[in-house]
């Protein structure tokens, strides 16, 4: 199981660019290592997935968005619950990524992510709650 404290070593490895937001991110947050606030940095994500979209990063979305389904697969409920409610929700939120972005992400998930982006929608759209399969 990947935990919180755990779930960026492999974002960062597939996308390093995204290592000097991180390193900002932990240098706020020092004294609370134990308690980093997850959700905050999730939305720096979302935002750094976006402008790979906009660059053409075409490789290094295919290597966020399979780390984003090893999240979905093997992290612990904390994880699973923050790439849902927090990354994807936030990759389709308009007030964090521009609008149209979000779109195009959604083809390079994989089955289990895929799964969630549509329940964070089907809340959005009719108010279904995100629960567990």
């Amino acid at each position: 199981m990947i935990t919180r404290i755990e779930m960026m070593t492999p974002m960062l490895k597939a996308t390093p660019t995204f290592g000097p937001v991180w390193n900002e991110f932990l240098a706020k947050w020092d004294d609370e290592k134990e308690s980093l606030p997850i959700y905050l940095i999730l939305s720096d994500l979302a935002r750094h997935i976006t402008k790979l979209i906009a660059s053409g990063s075409t490789a290094e979305l295919v290597k966020v968005c399979r780390v984003i389904e090893t999240w979905c697969d093997d992290g612990d409920a904390e994880v699973q619950e923050a790439v849902t409610v927090g990354l994807l929700e936030d990759l389709q939120n308009t007030n964090v990524v521009d609008i149209g972005k979000s779109e195009k992400i959604e083809q390079y998930l994989g089955p289990q992510s895929t799964r969630e982006w549509q329940k964070v929608q089907s809340f959005w759209a009719r108010g279904e709650l995100i629960c567990d399969d």
